[in-house]
């Protein structure tokens, strides 16, 4: 489900309003998961030039939610900083945020696209969110380790019909 009510565009992370989103989106983290199992990025990681970030709005400029694509230099992305405000859930922002994500690692010619979230109840929204989307689960990536409280996924852009 998409949301036709939602404008996503490129933003930057350090706008009052996507700073107080991703300091929400912090303290839910360390509040759900031991700090060894965060992984969530703040504004100033996400301003790297390796890490593209949107945010999705509504028709009058109200912040709804955000979400980014890490360039991982081995022709692979990750999805990061994916959130959204509480009034926006279940209206299709995620969903929306995700297609965007998506079709700008098929752009860039990624071969997979990946992401980590919770394994904790907290996360089940954002993996049923992913598995509509084509993710699959699979073992730690990168820099990432077994951990018991992570769930790793992967979209195989290749392969995978777009999102639609």
């Amino acid at each position: 489900m998409h949301s036709p009510d939602v404008s996503v565009q490129l933003d930057s992370p350090a706008a009052q309003d996507v700073r107080v989103l991703l300091d929400e989106h912090l303290a839910d983290m360390f509040a759900t998961s031991p700090a060894e199992s965060v992984h969530a990025l703040d504004h100033t990681a996400l301003a790297d030039p390796s890490v593209t970030f949107w945010s999705a709005r509504d028709a009058d400029g109200v912040l709804l939610g955000c979400g980014a694509l890490a360039d991982l230099d081995d022709g692979t992305g990750e999805v990061k900083s994916m959130r959204t405000t509480a009034a926006a859930r279940g209206r299709g922002v995620a969903a929306t945020l995700v297609a965007r994500i998506v079709a700008e690692a098929r752009s860039r010619g990624y071969s997979h696209l990946r992401l980590e979230t919770g394994s904790e109840d907290f996360f089940a929204p954002a993996r049923r969110l992913y598995v509509r989307a084509g993710f699959v689960e699979r073992g730690p990536f990168g820099s990432y380790v077994d951990d018991p409280l992570s769930v790793f996924m992967e979209l195989d852009l290749r392969s995978a019909s777009p999102v639609a």
